[in-house]
């Protein structure tokens, strides 16, 4: 009889005892008490038929080995592929991470003065390193090192990133840069440089010395970890 009657009504978590439902946890305890299954509760609002918003959001974050990483950069195709979750779900947990970019971008830019590599890494890892495809970007800094923007140049397919010295210093000239930061993923997680990722990096080095903006650092972002050109000497 209690299967019957789950398939015969909407299971959501006005079921669950009060002081377990994420919202009130959360008005009472704050949103860092949340699990991520919560959180993602949360944003969806509702569950589905037999499911309640926790257990969809579980099932989202066990899709990829990447838990809640799949988000960062899951297309709305995929969500709505996922049993249970529709186009309004799919559309608030895509603007919800957006904003999250967004806010996390205009925060760094805005403060961050560079003073190693770990500033820039602390920056972009938890986005950049569950990206699927290599993403080539620059950090632009002024003349005291702090951030004025990170710009996307190119991306790549799975395993590499084209990028030519134009599209680098094209971007970086309208930006004003005084010295840039070249940074990209590799979606493999292991960051050690390729000889193709030394070889573009000596050409934007050179390119960068005739046009007056120094290249700083080249940050490659794997999983959960980074290598600096500049603190391994490669350049």
């Amino acid at each position: 009889m209690g299967n019957g009657l789950k398939e015969n009504r909407d299971y959501t978590i006005k079921d669950m005892p009060l002081n377990e439902r994420p919202r009130e946890k959360l008005y009472k305890y704050g949103a860092k008490s949340l699990s991520n299954a919560e959180l993602i509760a949360v944003i969806i609002r509702t569950g589905s038929r037999n499911d309640t918003a926790i257990e969809l959001a579980q099932r989202l974050i066990s899709i990829d080995k990447r838990g809640i990483g799949f988000l960062s950069d899951a297309s709305f195709e995929e969500l709505t592929s996922v049993k249970g979750i529709g186009k309004c779900k799919a559309a608030q947990i895509i603007s919800a991470i957006e904003l999250g970019k967004r806010i996390a971008a205009q925060g760094g830019e805005d403060k961050i003065k560079v003073t190693s590599p770990l500033d820039i890494s602390g920056l972009i890892m938890e986005e950049m390193r569950y990206l699927k495809r290599e993403h080539f970007r620059i950090a632009i800094l002024d003349t005291k090192n702090h951030i004025i923007t990170i710009e996307e140049i190119s991306i790549g397919n799975l395993n590499s990133s084209i990028v030519h010295p134009r599209e680098v210093f094209n971007v970086a000239i309208k930006r004003t840069a005084n010295s840039i930061i070249l940074i990209h993923n590799h979606p493999s997680g292991d960051p050690t440089p390729s000889r193709e990722d030394i070889n573009i990096t000596n050409r934007l080095i050179e390119a960068g010395n005739i046009i007056g903006i120094k290249v700083l650092d080249h940050i490659i972002i794997g999983d959960n970890k980074y290598l600096s050109f500049r603190e391994r000497n490669i350049i």
